[in-house]
Formats: C-alpha cells, sequence, structure tokens
C-alpha cells in the first residue's frame, strides 16, 4: 500500500480526488490539507457546507496546516490541487523529500521558465523541477509517466482540445496553413468554489471570455507544436466541457482517414471513446472519466467534437489515471 495526501482538498477537484483514492485498493488516503487561513479548516470533507456525496464514504477532517513537516514522514504521493503560485511554492518541498507529486495546477505544465513570465506573471524559480516535469495527458506521454517523479496533470480545455486533434497532427492530416479554431464552453465548476458575483446562478449565461488571453491556449500550442485559436465560454451547467474544433485537412484526406487516425491511437487506450457516427454530448460523460470524440467532414474542412468532464478527465481522473500509470496499476484502477 501506499499513502497519499491531497493538498487543497476542500475544492472541487479535491472532493474527486479524495473520492477515488478512497475506492482506490492499492492507496491509503492519509490525510486532506487547506491552507492554515482556510475557513474549512478542521471540517469533516464531507460536511453538508461541503462535499455531503461523500458523506459515510470519505469523512476524513480537513487538516489547516503550511508545515508539512510532520506529515510527510508518511507520504509516497502528494496530489496538489492548488492554485498555481501555491503549487509552484510548495511542490519542490516534496520533491526533495521523495515524494511523488501530481499537480493540477498550471505551475509546472510547460518546461520554459519564459512561458511563465510570458503568461502567467511571475517568475518561475524551479527550472530544475520544469526540467523533469512530464505532462500528465496520459494517452499521449504513458511511457514518460512512467518514470516521473513530477507529474503536471494538463488542464481541462487543453485536455479536451489537444485529444482529438493529436492523432491528426501525428499522421499529417492537417493542412498547417489554416490554424484550427477550438471553440470551447465550460461549466461553471471550472472557475472553483470561491464566490464571485459572475459566477451566480442568476448571472451566468453563456458568454466568452479571455479571447486572445487565455493561459490555455499557449498550453495547448506548446504541445500540439501548432498553433490553434482557442474560445473559451462559460457555460450556464455545472460541470462540462464541449470542444467544437474546425480545421482544414489537406487534399484528398477521406473521413475513412480521420475515423483510422482516431483509432490508431485510441482503439486501445481505456479513457478515450470514438464516434464512428454521430458525436458526442455532455451527458455521455458528466460523472465519468472518459473523453468522447466524434466528427465530420465535409469537402476538406473538418469539424471535431470533444466532450468531458472538467472535474474528471479534465482534472481529477486523470490525475489519478497518470498515478496509476506511474505505479503500474491498471489505467482505470478506482475510475470505473
Amino acid at each position: 500500500m501506499l499513502n497519499a495526501i491531497v493538498i487543497g482538498a476542500s475544492g472541487y477537484a479535491g472532493a474527486k480526488l479524495a473520492y477515488y483514492l478512497q475506492k482506490h485498493p492499492q492507496i491509503e488516503l492519509i490525510a486532506l490539507t487547506v491552507s492554515a487561513n482556510s475557513k474549512d479548516a478542521g471540517k469533516l470533507i464531507s460536511n453538508y457546507d461541503l462535499h455531503p456525496q461523500l458523506k459515510g464514504v470519505v469523512d476524513l477532517p480537513l487538516i489547516a496546516t503550511d508545515d508539512y513537516s510532520e506529515i510527510i514522514k508518511n507520504i509516497d504521493i502528494v496530489f496538489l490541487a492548488t492554485e498555481h503560485a501555491v503549487s509552484h511554492n510548495i511542490a519542490p518541498y516534496f520533491l526533495e523529500h521523495g515524494c511523488t507529486v501530481f499537480d493540477l495546477s498550471g505551475a509546472f505544465r510547460v518546461n520554459s521558465s519564459s512561458f511563465y513570465t510570458q503568461y502567467y506573471g511571475f517568475t518561475h524559480q524551479h527550472q530544475q523541477w520544469l526540467d523533469k516535469a512530464v505532462y500528465g495527458l496520459a494517452e499521449w506521454n504513458y511511457e514518460q509517466i512512467k518514470q516521473a517523479q513530477l507529474v503536471a496533470v494538463p488542464g481541462c480545455y487543453p485536455t479536451a482540445s489537444q485529444l482529438p486533434l493529436k492523432p491528426l497532427i501525428a499522421e499529417d492530416l492537417l493542412d498547417i496553413t489554416q490554424c484550427p479554431v477550438i471553440n470551447a464552453i465550460s461549466g461553471v465548476s471550472g472557475a472553483g468554489r470561491k464566490a464571485s458575483f459572475n459566477n451566480l446562478f442568476c448571472e451566468v449565461s453563456v458568454h466568452a471570455y479571455g479571447l486572445f488571453t487565455h493561459r490555455h491556449q499557449p498550453e495547448i500550442a506548446n504541445h500540439l507544436g501548432q498553433e490553434v485559436i482557442f474560445n473559451p465560454h462559460l457555460g450556464c451547467f455545472k460541470q462540462g466541457i464541449h470542444a467544437t474544433i474546425t480545421c482544414r485537412v489537406k487534399e484528398g484526406v477521406s473521413a475513412n482517414d480521420i475515423s483510422a487516425a482516431l483509432n490508431k491511437y485510441y482503439q486501445d487506450k481505456p479513457l478515450v471513446r470514438v464516434y464512428e457516427k454521430d458525436w458526442p454530448a455532455l451527458k455521455s460523460v458528466i460523472g465519468l472519466p472518459y473523453c468522447d470524440i466524434g466528427f465530420v467532414l465535409k469537402d476538406r474542412n473538418l469539424i471535431l467534437i470533444s466532450v468531458e468532464d472538467n472535474l474528471l478527465k479534465g482534472a481529477a481522473a486523470q490525475a489519478i489515471q497518470c498515478m496509476n500509470i506511474r505505479f503500474g496499476y491498471d489505467e482505470t484502477t478506482a475510475l470505473l
């Protein structure tokens, strides 16, 4: 058995991590922590005003601490469900003590310190760990994840955006003179649990935000090796991401070629489902750890549809999938 903790456990992704880890037959969930000044300190994670769906499943208290010197003595695995600035500061501490770290923030997703200066507005202090970090897009970095001490779990939008496009780029099917356009809409849980006027149920409509400025655009482009136009939207629903991706294929590329490429890379990947007819909807993935992909091709114009639960395949489930890969378990253990 390996011992694990979740830091930042009171958030939506943290609660999902706690649920999966408690179910895992090879993992002992040792502790759930929040920051020392958290208003949730001392509460059970299953409290009515936190995550009551965990009642009787995960009834651990939220430990308020910024000092991990006592906890770390018994820990093998650390999940960071924290903001990027927090992950940046504390991940090296756990790594230097020999823990394997799965970071759900953006703090180590791109192996270049200048990326963080440009897109996150701070100077990254840990280039040595950036160099060693493995990007946790599980279906594409399987072998690297098996050896990693630090796995940077991709963002929810980047996962839904990259999984449909990467096989087509790998098979050289796209006309790269036309930049793929990604229109993706996310449920409000993607903004986290902190109260915000713009995220109130009665205020949320459907609207675009972060056009040409969203941090996930350069993350997507970096790991695709292809520039994209990324248009994120906030939707009036709780969770899930629906991405509609428009691109152009090379002369002579057929629907059979698109299908063959997707199936070549995903037929043996249990958490990606390719639709041969029609295309998926959010209802097919909410509460499940899958990314579902469909497409339609007319002339040389290709529309890809990708759906996922932003809290699961877009966050906690992919982190657990990466953990399973890293420690040699079946990659769907505790997820299905």
